[in-house]
């Protein structure tokens, strides 16, 4: 048994469709249609668009002079290099008493690492650190309010985002998360961990927007705009650190831990709440990334809810017929109801200028 495939690994990659021991180290390519579940080529075509779709939009705003989005778009993938490789292969760093084996991808077209990072993961964090902050952005609630409000602001946007997403993946086995993983994995929230769905779905993007938006300035350019790209990449894993800090405190209480990872989410929503209806604008000018994108990903997000609805109807005690495990259906439907409404309300705030690309 290799150092990548051992006994947790090999029995979730099984369970997926696969063998972890039949991988390529370096890069594999497949037909999408190979694909395990149909959604998973369309998944994959509505994240890497987004992350084109946004890199485009990060460059024509650098180019007329705010280098925020195109910071925040690189430092995103900064993060992934430092943030990913450890998770996946924490022997490696000698992490493995730390976090043990968390996770595994099922197989996509484009697929790194031993098959652990297919490239629609690498496109996520561009993807949905540009989504949340062209929002949050767009309502004027940065220029309003400072970066710290903006970024919690951020922070919140991400979790409605993502949860719809997180909460989705493990049913149509996208992913798998190994259960007998008491160290990272426990408490969830039926079959998403906790511990993800503060730290790596709202605390990571939201101190990243945050140092993003201190260290560049909005304007810098050329090597000094790299360092500071870099330096925010590499300081938002620590920032994950210190916000798990709470629920750590009461290592091996998985309710007591539940009970404070809940906490801090509340906190998230009301505050998240609390910015966006006291927000009365003018917001910026509406761009295309924030007119379209938005609404094509919660449009795409509910057609493949809408395929496993059935399947999620019918689970027991937490399981499809198929064998796989179930999100929190009434969680994944408040986030898709704030979801809705944050891009609801670039229409009600008042613009100082009109809409531009």
């Amino acid at each position: 048994m290799n150092a990548v495939c051992g006994a947790d690994a090999e029995a979730i990659t099984r369970g997926l469709g696969f063998d972890c021991h039949d991988v390529s180290p370096w890069l594999s390519i497949r037909p999408p249609w190979a694909a395990a579940h149909w959604t998973m080529p369309l998944l994959e075509l509505l994240v890497l668009g987004g992350a084109v779709f946004a890199l485009v939009h990060a460059v024509r705003r650098h180019r007329q002079g705010d280098s925020t989005n195109l910071a925040l778009w690189c430092a995103s993938l900064v993060y992934l290099f430092v943030i990913e490789p450890p998770l996946y292969f924490p022997e490696w760093f000698g992490l493995e008493r730390q976090y043990g084996f968390i996770f595994a991808h099922n197989r996509f077209t484009v697929q790194f690492m031993w098959d652990r990072l297919p490239l629609y993961i690498v496109a996520f964090y561009p993807m949905i650190s540009q989504l949340a902050y062209e929002l949050v952005r767009s309502l004027g609630i940065f220029r309003a309010r400072g970066a710290l409000i903006g970024s919690v602001a951020v922070a919140f946007a991400c979790q409605v985002f993502y949860e719809i997403f997180d909460h989705l993946g493990p049913q149509l086995k996208w992913w798998a998360w190994n259960g007998n993983n008491r160290i990272v994995n426990h408490p969830a929230l039926d079959s998403v961990p906790m511990n993800s769905m503060l730290l790596f779905a709202s605390v990571s993007m939201g101190a990243m927007t945050y140092l993003v938006v201190r260290l560049t300035g909005g304007s810098r350019r050329g090597w000094s705009l790299v360092a500071r790209i870099v330096v925010a990449g590499v300081l938002t894993p620590p920032s994950m650190a210190i916000a798990g800090l709470p629920s750590s405190v009461f290592g091996g209480n998985v309710t007591a831990q539940a009970w404070v990872l809940g906490a801090e989410l509340v906190l998230l929503w009301l505050a998240g709440i609390w910015i966006l209806v006291r927000h009365r604008g003018p917001g910026e000018p509406l761009t295309a990334f924030a007119r379209f994108y938005p609404g094509v990903y919660l449009g795409a997000m509910a057609v493949f809810w809408l395929g496993a609805l059935p399947g999620h109807l019918s689970a027991v005690d937490g399981v499809t017929g198929d064998g796989t495990p179930i999100g929190n259906g009434p969680y994944a439907l408040a986030c898709f109801v704030a979801a809705g409404l944050i891009p609801a309300a670039l229409y009600r705030v008042r613009r100082s200028a009109p809409a531009t690309v």
